[in-house]
């Protein structure tokens, strides 16, 4: 069973990021493109993304029992789903929970509906707006580089939200590109990040290009920025599980 599930992987990801290899256009968006190579962009983008959705993975699957609820705002292809629908699965006790996913782009939303159907998964994949979504009580929110997206007035109202939907006792995983308050350090930060791309493979002109693309449309805050946010929300606590120069996964409980 391993070893198909392993080829169906690579069947379905195993086309290669070239979006930016070519002269923009428009400002970055979840389109068909970029739903095609999403996968492997993220591989070759965001440092260390496997570990930390493992950690995430983790600390959600611990926190469920039976007949909870999980939400993945911003799910793009599920993959992190259903990995954690696998992780779930080997424990005998959690034979009826809930896994949820919201996106609004239609071309995300077939990728991971043909990985559903690859799998026999139950997991749910709908097309609505996570700031719009009326959310059932759930244990577990998760928001995977999604938040830098919303405009920050937003940000806050769905961060709130999002606390006002969690069980008590309930967490929110959240990982998301941070910036440093000092103007050098943060320099160095990007350039450090730029090294690792360019180690992926990535050419100069395609982070370039990328850069331009995601100009106002990615908007990241600090790490305390973050914490603050979720604190001033109601979340008792919020603090960082993983991080790698100016990428961290934050986790918030109720």
């Amino acid at each position: 069973m391993k070893n198909n599930e392993t080829n169906h992987d690579n069947n379905l990801d195993d086309k290669r990021d070239s979006v930016f290899s070519k002269p923009i256009e428009k400002q970055f968006e979840f389109d068909a493109d970029v739903a095609a190579v999403f996968d492997d962009m993220l591989a070759r983008s965001v440092p260390f993304y496997k570990e930390s959705q493992k950690l995430t993975i983790r600390f959600a699957v611990n926190a469920l029992q039976n007949g909870d609820c999980v939400y993945d705002l911003g799910c793009s292809t599920a993959s992190m789903l259903l990995e954690m629908e696998r992780e779930i699965a080997k424990k005998n006790a959690l034979t009826d929970v809930r896994l949820i996913g919201l996106d609004t782009s239609d071309a995300m939303l077939h990728h991971a509906s043909k990985k559903i159907d690859i799998y026999n998964s139950k997991v749910d994949v709908l097309n609505q707006d996570i700031m719009e979504c009326s959310y059932q009580k759930s244990k577990v929110m998760i928001s995977n580089y999604t938040l830098q997206f919303v405009r920050p007035l937003g940000r806050e109202k769905l961060v709130q939200k999002i606390y006002d939907a969690l069980d008590d006792e309930g967490i929110f995983i959240f990982s998301e590109k941070v910036v440093s308050e000092d103007v050098t350090l943060n320099k160095e930060l990007i350039d450090c990040y730029y090294d690792f791309k360019k180690e992926q493979g990535y050419s100069a002109y395609e982070i370039m290009q990328k850069r331009e693309a995601l100009e106002n449309v990615l908007i990241p805050y600090t790490q305390d920025e973050n914490i603050k946010m979720a604190l001033s929300s109601g979340f008792k606590h919020c603090e960082v599980l993983f991080k790698w120069s100016n990428f961290a996964t934050f986790i918030a409980k109720k």
